[in-house]
């Protein structure tokens, strides 16, 4: 018996697709169709689904404009385009304060896996929202984006600094001192930890 089996296509590089849309620009495309909701979720969290739509549509918009720039020695556009929504947030940072304010009074509207899951959940994240919320809030706007990008986008440190163009250390410096600060705002307690 023969197999027809037809080996599966490896996905492009992102510098490659960049590359191929300078000449054609329908190949950018892909980028939008690999990242977008990806943005969406990183805006939607920190402004709200409200304004992430337009921001995601402008970064792109700001990507496109720009991929005769981009440095194709590096095959990952993510940390390029999270740099580009993050600046695009920064003009937001009043609509993210009232946002952090907000959800420090707002009911919890995540989904979990089962309706027990929900409960034990919605109970912890009710009892922590306004502590974090409040804290994320009052961190300085470099630390809090540093926080965010690694917490919701799961950036690695370096792809951080490449995508708000800082070094690897300050990264560091910024994540440990984001970090020690919403741990004291959390009274030095991890509210998602089981207690034994």
């Amino acid at each position: 018996m023969v197999s027809l089996m037809i080996p599966l296509a490896t996905p492009r590089q992102d510098s490659d697709l960049i590359a191929e849309s300078r000449a054609r620009p329908e190949a950018f495309a892909a980028l939008f169709d690999r990242y977008a909701a990806m943005l969406y979720r990183y805006v939607s969290r920190r402004l709200g689904p409200e304004v992430a739509e337009d921001l995601v549509g402008e970064t792109f918009l700001v990507a496109f404009g720009r991929r005769d720039r981009y440095d194709l020695t590096r095959p990952d556009a993510r940390p390029w385009l999270f740099g580009i929504v993050s600046k695009l947030v920064s003009r937001h940072h009043r609509d993210e304060a009232a946002r952090y304010r907000a959800l420090t009074r707002s009911p919890l509207d995540d989904v979990a896996e089962s309706p027990a899951e929900r409960v034990e959940d919605g109970v912890r994240a009710t009892a922590v929202r306004p502590l974090l919320a409040s804290a994320l809030a009052r961190l300085p706007k470099g630390d809090r984006d540093v926080l965010l990008l690694i917490a919701w986008a799961d950036l690695s440190y370096d792809e951080v600094a490449q995508a708000l163009g800082i070094p690897v250390g300050t990264v560091r410096s910024r994540l440990n001192r984001a970090r020690r600060k919403v741990r004291e705002a959390l009274g030095h307690t991890n509210p998602l930890r089981d207690e034994e």
